[in-house]
């Protein structure tokens, strides 16, 4: 049985994070996974934002409720939309994020997204805890890529990375009860999806006065 793995120093605070880090690259043949509601997500070693390296499944998703995207830190197409939505997220789950809610980005392009460009990126936007930005290996991006349902069935659609931008997973592990949203509905509907999926959330139905 898996317990919470101790995580590794941070990336450029000790050079063992950055040689992990550097290791971590290597490129490696992606072994195919299965998707969210079906079983355990992949579980590879993944860098977060502020340079700490944590595994995906153990460290990040077991018995939480999160939110998945997928994002890179060049995008200027659809992305900044979807990032100023995902921050009223985070404003409107207040003090939940972190808590009882956890938001995950994981970058398309790991090849130039190393953690320090990810951080840039995060304080640009005005992230704040509870919110974690990941890069890695690129085989392991593109096992949880699929795993995590940021795919399409054509393969030339799929092979454009940028395509998958738009999406959020939502989806609480202790259930294994999963859904997708997209990314630019309004911040409401994405907190409603992601409340209809925590069930330390109670439900209750609005009944008119009657007179």
């Amino acid at each position: 049985m898996f317990t919470r793995r101790t995580l590794l120093a941070g990336f450029g605070v000790a050079a063992l994070g950055a040689l992990a880090f550097q290791r971590s690259m290597l490129d490696r043949e992606p072994v195919p996974q299965r998707a969210p509601g079906t079983g355990r997500l992949p579980n590879p070693t993944v860098f977060t934002h502020e340079g700490k390296a944590v595994k995906f499944y153990d460290d990040l998703i077991r018995d939480k409720v999160v939110a998945i995207s997928m994002t890179y830190a060049q995008c200027t197409a659809t992305c900044p939309a979807t990032m100023g939505n995902l921050i009223r997220v985070q404003d409107m789950l207040g003090e939940r994020i972190g808590r009882d809610v956890f938001m995950y980005s994981i970058t398309l392009f790991p090849e130039v997204d190393t953690p320090r460009v990810l951080k840039q990126y995060a304080e640009k936007f005005g992230v704040k805890p509870g919110w974690t930005f990941l890069t890695g290996a690129p085989s392991d991006i593109e096992s949880l890529r699929f795993a995590l349902g940021f795919y399409d069935l054509d393969p030339a659609v799929d092979a454009i990375r940028t395509q998958h931008a738009n999406m959020i997973r939502i989806g609480n592990a202790a259930y294994d009860r999963w859904t997708m949203s997209p990314g630019l509905v309004r911040p409401e509907l994405i907190v409603s999806t992601i409340n209809h999926v925590d069930r330390s959330v109670v439900h209750t139905a609005h009944i008119p006065a009657t007179a």
